[in-house]
């Protein structure tokens, strides 16, 4: 009998990573349904910042892959500056918004996800595309995205350790510094000093990392859930 066609949501596929996994993903013949601001022939636009645009992402995705969701790739994020000495509410929507994008939604979408393979039977693969930051922390102007990866990284071991037994396997993957348009800027104004820090000499490729998460997300053994990943070039091991 031939194996079912993976049906695959990925999210914040505009660009960068979660384009290249989107690329990946349909290169091996799953069958995807991308993500981005706004609708487009291969991406559901929805913004995660609305704390119901998650619930909403799902229930498209759902519709647009015939009522089955077999993989959830949690990839969209942001990673913007705030400095401690900024006013107080500026501050505090900057932490807002960073992990109402980076960890409320992906656990908005985790918790559709795992509540529909508990329903179906048939179990489900998580993939989360945390940080290196998770492990290693980030610039004095980046608290909150170390802290919204770090919370990314938890959620899937507890996910793992949680569902295993329903067929739910939960994976993350951590990259350093990837040449994306996310960060093009931050690693422009880093220079020399940024690859002085990696022992590899280079930063990755988003086809490198895009390559790790279709590994886990189609692949990779049930024995490895609850896995981290890193893909830093040596810059931080652990």
């Amino acid at each position: 009998m031939a194996e079912l066609q993976r049906h695959i949501l990925v999210t914040g596929t505009s660009r960068g990573i979660g384009a290249a996994i989107l690329t990946a993903l349909k290169a091996k013949g799953a069958r995807v349904a991308g993500h981005g601001r706004r609708d487009s022939p291969v991406a559901l636009g929805e913004d995660l910042e609305d704390p119901a645009g998650a619930d909403r992402l799902w229930d498209r995705a759902l519709e647009r892959l015939d009522g089955r969701i077999d993989v959830l790739v949690n990839n969209a994020g942001v990673f913007e500056p705030i400095a401690v000495d900024a006013e107080a509410g500026a501050w505090r929507a900057a932490w807002t918004r960073t992990l109402q994008i980076n960890l409320q939604a992906a656990a908005d979408l985790s918790r559709r996800a795992v509540l529909h393979w508990q329903a179906s039977g048939r179990g489900g693969r998580l993939v989360n595309v945390a940080s290196r930051a998770a492990y290693r922390g980030d610039s004095p102007l980046h608290w909150h995205y170390a802290a919204s990866k770090a919370g990314m990284v938890a959620m899937t071991k507890s996910i793992a350790r949680g569902h295993a037994d329903q067929g739910v396997l939960a994976f993350a993957v951590c990259p350093g510094f990837t040449r994306t348009g996310m960060a093009g800027d931050y690693l422009q104004s880093r220079g020399a000093g940024l690859l002085a820090d990696i022992p590899l000499g280079r930063v990755a490729e988003p086809e490198e990392i895009a390559g790790v998460c279709a590994y886990l997300a189609l692949e990779a053994p049930a024995s490895m859930t609850g896995a981290v990943l890193d893909a830093n070039g040596a810059s931080y091991v652990r």
